[in-house]
């Protein structure tokens, strides 16, 4: 690519090509990076220069970039037959695959509900808990309860769950639909509080929030394993089991956010039981399981459930929600094609086998001045800076100013970090090798010296 058609194709993306997040301030007058071409873990700019994906795209490289036998499966499909109706017909791509996610679910989780994407599997979630309640004859049974932190997606409903407040600032939400439970994260504790204690506050939330709204108004408790755009927040141990019992106790569905946690990220297929311990009711899952090589999601239905709302008991209902491309046959091969080559190539044990040196090097990082913590489980985890003084009006603007230094310096150095104000989170693609994992915490090592340099000599660090 000449810098003559580069010039005219990056005023294409910021005069035509509104972004996710779009800061309407600096819209039509930034700089992005071009991400122009990938193989294995790497990423390469428009001036050619390398890049470590840290994030992994956005949670979801699982099998990294330019596979071959998957670009052959997506074009063998779209030559074959692209797209059928999936409301009066069905291909076998996406029977199989629906029956492949059954098999890999824990539990009875054997209906899928096909999605274009996990905001869009949230959604699906949610609309199936009130169509659930609707047939059971518990109209009022709709709150949904989240937690401070949560992040679901960015449809109106699956936006309306997500208690990160910044993200709301200026869209509108359904308030009224949800009740948000105090943070989770088990380093927020008040001094002086140990794990346990602080767990058994974090499950009586929970159960005064359905005593209080009135059981007959609860319909679903919604959770993500890990609450990955939160910080990479790792509930204390126990927390999803006690949490699951309030729930059966009370008749609330239990619904599992795996969009980021499932297809291997933490080492096995879903982490809701393998990881900690429950069979949830409900499971939205996308991102790696197409390896984000087209996009596709799903929502997971336990039998459970099902049952009370189906055949004889259906009242002659219809579950009246979908999408054009539900169970779309390509995405299907897709998805095939990615949980082939996990499978085959033992990805899953890969990642069990790298994690505990991946948080080592995370851990590591505690011994630099600019770092206050760091935390993480398999193979996502996050780097979070000193928390500054949340009294001065100018803090806001500081956490900004540190990640997106450590961001500049990296990309610099050769990586790319996905800072959250002042964090960093990490889910590199999950055939990362332990030589790679070096290679990508001596780069951050570096970019967040660089950075804390920078901070000391305009005055905004003084550690």
């Amino acid at each position: 690519m000449s810098i003559e058609n580069f010039d005219q194709i990056q005023n294409f993306d910021n005069e035509n090509f509104v972004h996710p997040w779009e800061s309407m301030k600096d819209f039509g007058c930034n700089t992005r990076t071009f991400a122009e071409s990938a193989e294995g873990i790497y990423l390469y700019d428009e001036k050619g220069q390398k890049l470590i994906d840290g994030p992994g795209g956005m949670w979801c490289v699982q099998i990294g970039y330019g596979r071959k036998e998957m670009a052959e499966a997506i074009a063998e499909q779209v030559l074959k037959m692209p797209y059928y109706s999936p409301w009066n017909m069905s291909a076998s791509p996406s029977a199989v695959l629906a029956n492949k996610l059954a098999e890999l679910a824990p539990g009875d989780l054997n209906h899928v509900f096909f999605t274009t994407c996990g905001s869009t599997a949230v959604d699906t979630a949610i609309r199936f808990v009130q169509f659930y309640n609707n047939v059971r004859g518990f109209p009022r049974k709709k709150r949904i309860i989240s937690r401070e932190k949560a992040y679901h997606g960015s449809t109106y409903l699956s936006a309306s769950l997500c208690g990160k407040a910044r993200d709301k600032d200026w869209l509108d939400t359904a308030h009224e639909l949800v009740h948000f439970l105090p943070d989770v994260n088990p380093s927020r504790r008040p001094e002086g509080m140990s794990t346990e204690a602080f767990l058994e506050e974090k499950v009586a939330d929970l159960e005064t929030a359905i005593q209080t709204l009135g059981t007959e108004n609860v319909g679903a408790f919604i959770a993500e394993p890990v609450l990955a755009s939160g910080g990479v927040i790792v509930p204390p141990a126990g927390y999803h089991q006690r949490c699951l019992e309030i729930c059966r106790k009370h008749d609330v569905l239990y619904i599992s956010d795996e969009v980021v946690t499932g297809f291997g990220r933490l080492g096995h297929w879903f982490a809701s039981k393998e990881v900690f311990g429950i069979e949830p009711d409900l499971i939205t899952c996308a991102k790696g399981l197409t390896s984000g090589y087209v996009p596709m999601g799903a929502c997971l239905i336990s039998d459970r459930i099902f049952r009370e709302i189906s055949g004889e008991r259906s009242q002659g209902a219809s579950f009246s929600n979908g999408y054009t491309y539900s169970g779309h046959p390509v995405a299907a091969a897709a998805g095939l094609k990615n949980l082939e080559i996990i499978e085959n190539e033992g990805l899953l044990e890969h990642v069990r086998e790298i994690s505990p040196y991946f948080q080592q090097r995370l851990r590591e990082l505690r011994k630099l001045p600019l770092v206050g913590n760091t935390r993480g489980v398999g193979l996502v985890g996050c780097i979070e800076g000193r928390i500054v003084d949340p009294d001065n009006p100018d803090a806001l603007a500081m956490d900004v100013a540190m990640g997106s230094r450590i961001d500049k310096h990296c990309q610099a150095l050769g990586l790319i970090v996905r800072p959250l104000l002042n964090m960093c989170v990490f889910s590199p693609p999950l055939i990362i090798t332990v030589e790679q994992i070096d290679e990508m915490f001596n780069i951050l090592e570096q970019g967040i010296l660089r950075a804390t340099e920078d901070l000391r000599q305009e005055g905004l660090w003084k550690g």
